[in-house]
């Protein structure tokens, strides 16, 4: 944990907070916060700063709280993405966070397993939980907007160009003939990658993203597990975005 990433809520108006459970227990026992230490800190959705320890106890701690910080720039990227297994999900969640994705859509195919979509890790408390464990990780302080559709061709057709606005479209595809750097090059505007499930988009579903702009694209010869492939990718992108 890099960052105690508080929620608006736990903030008193003396500028104090109170902390317990994970976090607490992480401060005392992995940055040995003692009273007088002063550790990084952040407001969720706000800024970030400084916390001072007045008091720690077994069960809570007590911070001062002095947050002037802008949190860091973002590349403008958005993600489209094939639902994944759930024990996928949990780890590409925090990782797209923590590199500054602003958007995620999690979205229905046709190799995707429907009970993916019954799965806890979409609750919307353990979503936010894995979502803060990125943002506790890059200190930083705005999660990704996560939204979930269970039919795809009713996404791309209907709700696609209202969600993601002007924006450069990729497609990741095994089967794609060019690279990433092949594809022509665009001017500065926010891109949205589009990651299939392991064996990628089928014809159909390529189809309907090429119809709203999406060129597909290829990782390279070796096949990546999709956990794999999305912060690669990502990391590859934001080399290349302008940061916002």
């Amino acid at each position: 944990m890099n960052l105690i990433l508080l929620r608006p809520e736990e903030l008193a108006p003396d500028g104090t907070a109170r902390l317990t459970g994970r976090r607490a227990a992480h401060a005392r026992e992995v940055l040995g916060a003692r009273r007088g230490e002063v550790l990084r800190a952040g407001v969720l959705g706000g800024l970030l700063g400084e916390a001072t320890v007045l008091s720690s106890t077994r069960d809570e701690l007590v911070l001062q709280l002095s947050l002037t910080q802008a949190p860091p720039p973002r590349p403008g990227i958005d993600l489209l993405l094939a639902i994944p297994r759930p024990k996928a999900l949990k780890k590409i969640l925090p990782a797209a966070a923590s590199l500054g994705v602003d958007k995620i859509v999690l979205v229905n195919a046709a190799r995707v397993e429907k009970s993916y979509f019954d799965s806890k890790v979409l609750d919307r408390g353990f979503l936010d939980e894995l979502l803060a464990l990125g943002l506790e990780q890059a200190r930083d302080t705005r999660p990704p907007e996560v939204l979930v559709r269970e039919r795809f061709r009713p996404f791309a057709e209907d709700e696609l160009d209202r969600t993601f606005g002007p924006s450069r479209r990729l497609a990741a595809h095994p089967q794609a003939h060019r690279a990433l750097e092949a594809l022509p090059a665009r001017e500065p505007v926010r891109t949205v990658l589009a990651v299939g499930p392991e064996g990628g988009w089928v014809p159909f579903e390529l189809e309907l993203l090429a119809k709203v702009g999406f060129e597909p694209f290829t990782a390279g010869p070796r096949p990546l597990r999709v956990e794999v492939a999305v912060p690669y990718l990502l990391g590859r992108l934001e080399r290349s975005q302008p940061l916002c």
